[in-house]
């Protein structure tokens, strides 16, 4: 077993959102992003993999095939391999990602 407090992952880039690794096995990775307000991932996909998202602080707007989300503390979302996606962080707190990508068995 090895643990990892999430308390301790709370540095903010003024240029980026910040992205700090948890866990990495196999095909799989847990890690937790950080964004300051303003900040967001541009629209991408991670073809033959499933991303988990949980929002542990602050909130935003997860937009899915051009259909965007609000996103609170709390929700959790499941976005498939072949979905266009992004975040931004829209509220006037710094926001907090927990995310596990997942690659799927036979690339499905």
């Amino acid at each position: 077993m090895e643990k990892k407090s999430l308390a301790t992952l709370r540095e903010y880039s003024a240029e980026r959102f910040a992205r700090h690794v948890l866990f990495q096995r196999g095909e799989s990775i847990a890690f937790v992003l950080n964004f300051a307000p303003g900040q967001g991932i541009p629209e991408h996909r991670h073809a033959d993999a499933v991303v988990y998202v949980l929002v542990l602080e602050g909130s935003g707007t997860v937009t899915v095939d051009g259909v965007k989300t609000t996103a609170a503390p709390g929700d959790a979302f499941c976005i498939e391999g072949e979905e266009l996606f992004s975040f931004q962080n829209t509220g006037s707190e710094p926001c907090r990602l927990y995310v596990v990508l997942s690659k799927t068995p036979g690339g499905k």
